[in-house]
């Protein structure tokens, strides 16, 4: 089944509490702060298409993506589900937006040239669950990355399913849909399993039930500090997504900033 196949019909609705608008002031900031793209559209100066693009990677129905657009960046969404980015479509259309959307597995991605800057949020990267396929996540993202370009990524820790999250059942009701999320944790696998039960209600007044499994693993700080190195990456920046301040071994998500730092800067 789909992962965030059925679901993407109301994903905005239930997370419609994402402060979305603060996440956008953060990558933007982080962006400025250590990245090689600017928001600007209209360029003449070599390489600035590709040094001021950047590229939102799990981007699911846009919402992020098309903030970031009205920010004045270029921007480029992938997503690995059909279903997500028909949503993410629907709001570029409204918006009139030029945001370029790929259905793309982000193990097997590919840009048609380098870009400034690649991030990816909203625990994205936790539905890698091999690690040796998320270090070709990163693999791909160093090749992609314009010299001096930057990766932001989040990620859910393994002390999060664990200890916080654990074998417990979320459930809310609204006046047109509802859910039940029960969440499994096996310790052994290291892997968190989410098994979501959906209820739409339809034009004709009935609700349409289904069903969907999602699957997360949860990474360690040092898990994630290796990968970034071993992809030939550089660590420039970790802090606690809640606090902003320094991660410690209660931190439940992870900001990461990450350089691009093997290509010959001369290129520039």
């Amino acid at each position: 089944m789909e992962v965030y196949g059925d679901f993407a019909k109301v994903y905005d609705e239930f997370m419609d509490n994402v402060p979305y608008g603060q996440w956008c002031e953060r990558l933007d900031e982080l962006i400025k702060r250590y990245g090689v793209s600017k928001p600007e559209r209209d360029v003449e100066r070599p390489l600035d298409s590709e040094r001021n693009l950047i590229v939102d990677l799990g981007c699911g129905t846009g919402t992020l993506t098309e903030l970031l657009y009205q920010k004045g960046y270029d921007v480029i969404g992938v997503d690995v589900s059909e279903a997500m980015l028909n949503a993410a479509m629907e709001k570029k259309e409204k918006s009139g937006s030029e945001i370029l959307y790929l259905l793309q597995d982000m193990r097997e991605l590919e840009l048609y040239s380098t870009v400034g800057t690649i991030f990816s949020v909203c625990d994205s990267l936790n539905y890698i669950l091999e690690e040796d396929e998320l270090l070709e996540v990163f693999r791909r993202v160093e090749n992609f990355l314009f010299p001096g370009g930057i990766f932001i990524f989040d990620f859910n820790t393994d002390y999060k399913y664990r200890e916080v999250i654990g074998d417990t059942t979320i459930a809310e009701n609204r006046e047109d849909c509802s859910f039940i999320w029960e969440n499994l944790y096996d310790a052994e696998e290291e892997i968190n399993e989410y098994d979501l039960t959906v209820f739409i209600q339809e034009e004709n007044g009935l609700f349409r039930r289904f069903s969907e499994t999602h699957f997360q693993r949860g990474y360690t700080v040092e898990q994630m500090t290796e990968l970034v190195r071993k992809s030939g990456m550089e660590l420039v920046e970790m802090v606690d997504a809640d606090t902003g301040g320094s991660v410690t071994a209660r931190s439940e998500r992870v900001v990461v900033t990450a350089r691009e730092c093997r290509k010959v800067q001369g290129s520039i």
